[in-house]
């Protein structure tokens, strides 16, 4: 036992290591004693702000959400991320300069909070303590940026407030800098405040909570049991667990580097014990944790993002992602299954798996809140939804761990918060109480079941400060992408961009799709998620709107491509992340997990040209056959890309199944019957060559009787 609890410490060290390397966001430092104490009450003081905002002051002013939100963000940020990488290694340091710049920081925002109706009243006149401090703000949001996000991105963000400031200085130098500080900070509609830092502090960060909580009721393990029930014991079955694990984890996770290292350091090893090769193992893992951000119903932060930008709900994005993940994790899916048909790769043992129903029946109920979250999305705003869920979370926490007949009666706290919930809700019309309720209730009676239960106070307020601590990165990479936004709008670079590049590109959407997909994977490779599709989505989606793309399939197309260069070499953070763990070649890796998440970007392109794919303008019928082809589609070019079927495919053979995956992915009559005519013909020389190959054990036997 002593030996075991030694290994898996050692797993964890290794883990936190991993995710500090390849993880910005991990490089926070260490605090002990008192000093924890002080950051963990600060943390979760602001998850708790974040949740009241949603419920209770809903009617406070955009200003004061906004502002308040960005100095919680930069006073906690200053204190937690150092300026340099080996200040981590020094518990409970936190240089002066530090503490005088998280103070400064959060106060240059809450100026804007407190003197907000003279700033309003202002307007485009503001004087110079305004300007000045305009520029202490941007300067140290920006300094955090280079600390929790990385360099890239300000690079990115200072060509963009170059450009704008030259051509401000060449209309009008008088005025230039106070109309661009105006512009930048204290224009709500287009700058640092715009719709990123708002759907951030409205949505993102109540998700990112969820997501934290959600991992500490055990989510996460339960998720791997269950893929190692339904795929454990079939043909290379490790590596079919940890992509249905990482599909399911991508449900609440939106970070494809902390998937990797979270599920990977248990599927990786056993996919190489099985016998797949260390950068096969890693890449899996990369490829599939990847593909958590594609996954609905939360789908990472750039969703949420979409849904405002678009003006459409976001369980409309939702529904439209469902058929684009599923093919992509079906892709990966099928090729790992052809890969251990070509290597003769067997699963674990049956005996050794957790049973399928047992598991439903005894940690079933952890799905609760994400079945809340999703029903609760068609009802109500996604902030909303988001606060149902977490209750959701704070009430299931509340079953016993190892329910038994002794201690049933334990059930009826968990059913208290719920009971009251539904008596707010539907008899006093009262949904922000009622969830408030919940929420208070189920907090106050983990102090009862702390024994028995998930839910203790301890683990709610870890809960709580993870995900504060989640939420300075992508904060601050919004506001990052509002300065980019400002820009856009400030100078109509925007407008410039779709005439010059339409004209050029109006005799090809190829052409055009295909500079934006170089586009997106190359800012992607040091940009984060978010701020990447903010930039995309102000420059390059309105150009593919203006060449005809229905706007749901232009965002959709710059957010895919924003993903996938996570595994894209040569800078494939979770590909690399994955390596780490298995020991192998970091670019075979890279390359490796390219190949297998194909999907990614052959769908794109697909539903660009039939939107059909999204389920725009179709009826159930054509909705059902482009399924159905979809599916059939992606398993033929998942045989052509390992190029193993029933038996070992020469190249031309994987040429015609590549060609007849492809048509029958992409939506219509005439393609899906001359994709079906293609890999009809591979198919049926592959099964009578497999026959052919089979070995006749009856010959034998007869050879034996007539000796």
């Amino acid at each position: 036992m002593d030996e075991n609890k030694a290994l898996e410490i050692e797993e964890a060290v290794d883990a936190d290591a991993i995710m500090q390397e390849f993880d910005r966001e991990s490089n926070v430092r260490v605090f002990t004693g008192w000093r924890k104490k002080v950051i963990t009450a600060l943390m979760s003081a602001f998850s708790i702000y974040v949740v009241l905002m949603a419920l209770v002051l809903q009617n406070a002013t955009k200003h004061t959400k906004l502002t308040t939100f960005m100095a919680f963000i930069m006073f906690m940020g200053y204190l937690i991320f150092p300026a340099y990488k080996k200040q981590t290694k020094k518990i409970n340091y936190v240089p002066f300069y530090d503490i005088i710049l998280a103070v400064v920081g959060a106060g240059s925002f809450l100026y804007y909070t407190v003197f907000q109706e003279d700033i309003i009243f202002m307007s485009r006149r503001i004087g110079t303590l305004q300007i000045v401090i305009a520029l202490i703000a941007i300067i140290l949001m920006v300094e955090l940026c280079r600390r929790a996000v990385g360099l890239p991105i300000i690079f990115v963000v200072g060509a963009f407030v170059a450009y704008a400031a030259i051509k401000a200085f060449t209309a009008n130098p008088d005025i230039a800098l106070r109309s661009l500080m105006y512009s930048l900070f204290y224009d709500v509609a287009n700058g640092l405040f715009s719709t990123p830092v708002y759907v951030c502090t409205t949505f993102i960060v109540l998700f990112i909570i969820l997501g934290a909580l959600l991992e500490r009721t055990g989510i996460g393990t339960f998720f791997v049991d269950l893929a190692n029930s339904i795929a454990g014991s079939s043909m290379g079955g490790p590596a079919k667990v940890a992509v249905i694990s990482s599909a399911l984890e991508g449900m609440y996770s939106g970070s494809s580097v902390a998937n990797t290292v979270g599920s990977g350091s248990i599927t990786i090893p056993m996919m190489k014990k099985t016998g797949y090769k260390p950068e096969f193992a890693a890449a899996v893992e990369a490829a599939a944790s990847t593909g958590g951000q594609i996954m609905p119903p939360i789908m990472g932060a750039a969703a949420f993002l979409m849904a405002e930008m678009t003006e459409m709900p976001y369980s409309r994005i939702a529904l439209t992602a469902i058929l684009p993940a599923v093919l992509y994790f079906m892709g990966i899916f099928m090729m790992i299954h052809f890969e251990a048909k070509k290597l003769g790769l067997k699963g674990l043992p049956k005996d050794a798996l957790p049973n399928f129903f047992k598991l439903m029946l005894r940690n079933g109920y952890l799905l609760i809140p994400i079945v809340m979250l999703v029903l609760a999305m068609n009802k109500f705003s996604a902030g909303i939804s988001a606060c149902i869920a977490i209750m959701g979370a704070l009430i299931v926490s509340l079953v016993p761990k190892k329910l038994t007949k002794e201690n049933a009666w334990r059930l009826i706290f968990p059913a208290l918060p719920t009971l009251a919930f539904l008596i707010i809700w539907l008899v006093g019309n009262k949904v922000s109480t009622a969830i408030l309720v919940g929420m208070v209730l189920s907090v106050a009676l983990s102090f009862i079941t702390k024994d028995t239960a998930i839910l203790t106070p301890k683990v709610v307020v870890e809960s709580l400060e993870n995900g504060a601590k989640n939420t300075i990165g992508v904060s601050v990479a919004c506001g990052m992408a509002g300065l980019i936004s400002g820009v856009v709008t400030m100078t109509a670079l925007g407008q410039l961009l779709i005439n010059t590049l339409v004209p050029i590109a109006e005799n090809s959407m190829f052409l055009a799709l295909f500079l934006t997909m170089i586009c997106c994977i190359v800012l992607g490779m040091g940009v984060p998620t978010t701020a990447n599709y903010v930039i995309m989505a102000t420059i390059t989606a309105p150009i593919l709107i203006k060449m005809g793309l229905p706007v749901l399939a232009a965002h959709m197309f710059v957010f895919y491509f924003g993903i996938v260069a996570d595994i894209t070499p040569p800078v494939a953070l979770a590909a690399y992340a994955g390596s780490a763990i298995a020991k192998s070649n970091p670019m075979k890796t890279g390359v490796t997990a390219t190949r297998l998440a194909i999907t990614a970007f052959i769908v794109p392109y697909i539903f660009a040209y039939s939107p059909e794919m999204l389920f725009i303008g179709s009826e159930w019928y054509d909705v059902l056959l482009i399924v159905v082809t979809s599916v059939i589609g992606i398993y033929v070019v998942a045989a052509g890309m390992e190029g193993y079927m029933f038996s070992k495919c020469p190249w031309w053979q994987r040429i015609v199944l590549l060609g007849g995956g492809l048509l029958l992915i992409i939506p219509g009559v005439i393609t899906d019957l001359a994709g079906i005519a293609l890999s009809a013909v591979v198919i049926i020389m592959q099964k009578l060559k497999e026959e052919k190959n089979k070995p006749a054990p009856a010959m034998a036997e007869v050879s034996d009787e007539v000796a």
